[in-house]
């Protein structure tokens, strides 16, 4: 944690209030699990309303974590993790790792 573990830091917040706002996590881990589509997302997240994906795909774009890809006249988007987001990917894993072996899902 180097020299400043406990102060706050700006930048560990910005990172902890955007992973953690409602759906991003469970957005990024769908992306990295390679469900590129809308479609393919909002079926892999249950509850999750078409707006909110699309604000929040949106949102994640513009943080840089992901690109969205037209492929011209005929096709849905794509949405595909930049280097930002592929970074991420430890991130998302030890999350997960912690969830399996701590959390317990809500009824």
């Amino acid at each position: 944690m180097g020299d400043d573990c406990g102060r706050y830091c700006p930048s560990f917040h910005q990172t902890v209030e955007l992973l953690g706002r409602r759906w991003n996590g469970v957005i990024l881990h769908a992306l990295m699990a390679r469900a590129e589509r809308f479609g393919e997302i909002r079926a892999v997240i249950p509850g999750l309303s078409d707006r909110l994906l699309a604000e929040r795909l949106r949102e994640l774009e513009r943080e840089g974590l992901l690109s969205r890809i037209c492929p011209g006249t005929s096709g849905a988007p794509r949405y595909v993790l930049t280097a930002k987001g592929q970074a991420l990917g430890p991130v998302i894993d030890a999350i997960s790792s912690w969830a399996a072996d701590w959390a317990q899902a809500a009824d």
